[in-house]
């Protein structure tokens, strides 16, 4: 019976197009990760024999004017396309093997977000533009490579009034980015997909919340979809944030404790443990009330995985890819770790015949709250 799984490798400068049939016939292994707090990678492994045509196709890449090559991977289960990457080749490398008489070219790239890290901008004036606005107008210069920006506006954005105060860009667009991200408590990363060539860029806070994935099933006799799975309690990881409100009149600080629980990151379990240590966020004094609270949920929010998780599945066996960023439920692996789970990363690794992912699970309780967690898909 033929494999349900299948590849397909697409690249070129902007627009990615299928490569040609010996290319994919070099192809030895791919290797992608994908992550819920940094860049995602890749790397792919090619065959580079004497009379093969990568060589040719290497040296015109080597001396090629063009800045940037893109490549996107898709990976059809099931008859379901996922597109797994969307990023830009970095770095080459070629690994010879005496032995057998051929070489194996390594092909290392990131996410689009790499794309946004090339050039400084450094001086670029923003005038009468709130945070938000900004990240926008950035993101419309790479809408030619399929980015779409999702945006979420600051919950009460400071104006800057041009004859005051003009904001001007520092470092890359990317690193501006990021830097308006912490100011405000947010995250922001690139997904690929949903269809080859768009992308989805957030700027937003963390959200814990969504339809969840298939379970991970472990000890459960034929109904195991995972190969191993493990998991760790660090309570001594949680910290409470002290964000501190300037009061108007007296001119005094008023300290707020912010809790591990948030509207944006809901409590996994229902044992969750208090924290062991208190961090004071004296800057935030600074800042409005509005930047100040969100800047202390999303510290909360990073330190409030007091459970962490991490094993390796066969794509076939449990049925589809499991995707970072969102919810997985697990089964089987006892009261303590049972339910609901976020999945903070997965690494994909290919070959041909064998599709097999590792992962990495975050949660900030113990115990489940849930008394049943979806063991097929929606």
């Amino acid at each position: 019976m033929a494999s349900p799984l299948y590849l397909t490798l697409l690249a070129g400068p902007v627009e990615a197009v299928p490569v040609p049939k010996p290319l994919m016939d070099a192809l030895v292994s791919v290797e992608v990760t994908e992550s819920a707090t940094g860049r995602s990678g890749f790397q792919l492994t090619f065959t580079l024999a004497d009379n093969s045509i990568l060589q040719t196709l290497f040296l015109l890449a080597a001396g090629s004017p063009i800045p940037v090559l893109r490549v996107i991977l898709v990976v059809t289960f099931a008859g379901l396309p996922q597109v797994i990457m969307d990023g830009i080749i970095l770095h080459h490398e070629v690994v010879p093997d005496a032995m057998h008489g051929s070489s194996k070219l390594v092909v290392t790239g990131q996410d689009l977000s790499a794309l946004m890290d090339l050039i400084d901008f450094s001086g670029l004036p923003y005038p009468g533009m709130t945070p938000d606005v900004r990240v926008l107008t950035i993101l419309g210069k790479y809408g030619a490579f399929g980015i779409v920006p999702e945006v979420i506006p600051v919950p009460t954005p400071d104006i800057p009034i041009p004859v005051k105060q003009t904001p001007s860009q520092k470092k890359t667009d990317l690193s501006y980015i990021q830097q308006l991200a912490k100011d405000a408590g947010y995250v922001f990363y690139i997904t690929p997909g949903p269809f080859p060539g768009m992308n989805q860029a957030y700027w937003g806070p963390q959200v814990r919340v969504g339809i969840p994935q298939p379970s991970l099933n472990v000890n459960l006799d034929s109904w195991t979809n995972v190969e191993s799975l493990n998991f760790r309690y660090q309570p001594q990881n949680s910290v409470l944030p002290i964000v501190f409100i300037q009061d108007e009149t007296t001119k005094l600080p008023i300290p707020i404790p912010i809790p591990p629980v948030t509207p944006f990151n809901p409590p996994l379990g229902i044992a969750v443990p208090i924290p062991q240590k208190i961090e004071p966020l004296t800057a935030t004094a600074k800042l409005s009330p509005a930047q100040a609270l969100m800047q202390g949920m999303a510290r909360a929010v990073e330190t409030a995985d007091v459970v962490s998780g991490d094993g390796t599945l066969d794509v076939v066996r449990y049925g589809q890819v499991l995707r970072a960023r969102s919810l997985v439920g697990v089964r089987g692996a006892g009261i303590a770790f049972d339910g609901m789970h976020f999945v903070d990363s997965t690494t994909h690794r290919l070959k041909p015949g064998e599709y097999k992912q590792s992962f990495v699970l975050k949660r900030n309780a113990l115990i489940s709250n849930l008394p049943l967690v979806p063991a097929l898909p929606y």
